[in-house]
């Protein structure tokens, strides 16, 4: 009997989804993982697991048991990593996903200096606008912006997200400067995304009011949009960390900046079970040290 390792298999095969997942990345067989799980439901007399054809669902005795069990296996690690001395060097494989457009806006040169800084850490990115399932898909950790989903998962606050209101000098000219959001339905707007009903908020003397805007022209990129926008397509409403150098250099201007909303959040998020995975957390903490302005 050996209660931590049980502990492991257990905690694999939950975020895995399947005694075959989890099988693979224990490097063990599927009727070793299934064995050992209802040997340990045996030995504590209970059914953690509800298993069907299609999927597995943890009961709740088996939810409990996988919450502490990550707990107690993270305190296990900690443990380990100071008596060996990992305390002071980061080691290891840090597989991450981010947004496309932030990540080439920023993400480059910090994972280029945080890996000059740790020689023995290895990164994986994945840059992706779709909000990746981190356990299934086997990340340590995303970076998301705007508001999470509430989930295991745990959230580290990195940065705040500024977005502006802004379009071209000779969009403006001919078109006119809208004063107030309803004067949009004069114009043509640049939403982001792919819904043909797109909604924009503003605020404005602590009142938070939607309105949908339409346009010639929706995408997913926010590069596009900001490119359209310079060349005169109409507003955008894009985060500063895309458009800033236009903002810079005249190629475009913001509009209704009294009714901006409040900035978002970029947040690291990554699953419990690598809470004390020490380049995830060092990575974390690298990027509130490198970005403190976006």
């Amino acid at each position: 009997m050996n209660p931590y390792e049980d502990m492991r298999i257990f905690a694999q095969v939950m975020e895995a989804g399947s005694f075959t997942a989890a099988a693979e990345r224990l490097g063990m067989s599927k009727q070793s993982v299934s064995r050992r799980l209802m040997q340990l439901e045996e030995r504590l007399g209970v059914r953690l697991l509800n298993r069907s054809t299609r999927r597995l669902d943890a009961t709740p005795l088996g939810q409990h048991y996988y919450q502490s069990a990550l707990r107690l296996l993270g305190e296990v690690q900690q443990v380990e990593h100071d008596i060996s001395g990992q305390a002071q060097a980061l080691r290891g494989t840090l597989r991450l996903s981010a947004p496309l457009s932030f990540a080439m806006a920023h993400l480059g040169c910090v994972l280029t200096e945080f890996l000059q800084v740790h020689g023995q850490v290895d990164v994986e990115v994945d840059l992706s606008d779709r909000p990746v399932d981190l356990i299934g898909e086997g990340y340590d950790l995303a970076l998301r912006i705007g508001a999470l989903e509430d989930s295991s998962l745990i959230a580290q606050r990195i940065a705040a997200v500024q977005r502006v209101y802004c379009a071209s000098p000779a969009y403006l000219e001919v078109r006119g400067v809208p004063t107030k959001p309803q004067a949009l339905a004069e114009h043509d707007c640049l939403p982001y995304g792919h819904s043909r009903q797109v909604q924009w908020q503003f605020y404005n003397a602590g009142k938070a009011q939607t309105l949908q805007v339409t346009g010639r022209m929706r995408a997913n990129n926010g590069e596009l949009l900001r490119d359209a926008a310079i060349a005169g397509m109409g507003v955008t409403y894009l985060p500063t960390f895309i458009v800033g150098q236009a903002l810079a250099d005249g190629r475009l201007v913001t509009v209704l900046d009294e009714w901006v909303p409040p900035a978002l959040q970029l947040s690291a998020v990554y699953p419990q079970h690598r809470q004390v995975a020490r380049p995830v957390q060092g990575f974390v903490r690298f990027l509130r040290e490198r970005l403190t302005h976006l």
